[in-house]
């Protein structure tokens, strides 16, 4: 099941009123009177939810003589979660390009020139330029505070600040005023 289809299942799901119509059908096929009579609900509010209902094909509509009978989609009611919540590669592929564009557009509008201009306020571009500045050091290497701070102030002169966020982000530990680099690249 593709990305979209997955979504609008899922909101038709999240009504009361659309599960009160689905547990309607799954003892018998009815039409819009009936199920409006029996819910105590609208006729309209009754349409309403069905339309959404068949959007996310949960349901199915044939006429029968004057009325439009609905009956449920046991073929996809009867899936089990897993499947219905499966994204493909492609999905994913997709959502993995969106992520590094906003990434690359983050960097690209704090570092000018190979400098940090300011360091974010916001946390999540925060963490991506913190990443970014970590990649400085190497792994497996015990650098002194100094050596730190050596590195940092190449991009930007609130080494202080940074080396703080380091540690608060779980980029770096600090052990006895030596730091090393955990984070890895994923």
């Amino acid at each position: 099941m593709d990305t979209q289809k997955t979504i609008i299942l899922l909101k038709a799901l999240s009504d009361s009123s659309r599960l009160l119509i689905l547990n309607a059908l799954n003892e018998k096929d009815q039409y819009v009177e009936e199920l409006s009579q029996r819910l105590n609900l609208a006729a309209s509010t009754i349409s309403f939810h069905l339309k959404k209902l068949e959007m996310a094909e949960l349901i199915s509509s044939s006429k029968e003589q004057y009325y439009t009978m609905y009956s449920m989609n046991r073929k996809l009611l009867d899936k089990k979660l897993s499947e219905i919540l499966f994204v493909d590669d492609l999905c994913l592929d997709e959502q993995e390009r969106r992520v590094k564009m906003y990434r690359d557009k983050v960097i690209s509008s704090f570092f000018k020139y190979g400098k940090l201009e300011k360091i974010p306020v916001q946390r999540k571009k925060k963490r991506i330029i913190l990443e970014e500045l970590v990649k400085k050091f190497e792994f497996d290497r015990i650098y002194k505070e100094k050596e730190v701070n050596i590195i940092i102030a190449e991009f930007n002169d609130d080494f202080c600040t940074i080396r703080r966020d380091f540690i608060s982000e779980k980029l770096m530990k600090r052990d006895k005023g030596l730091y090393e680099r955990i984070w890895k690249e994923s």
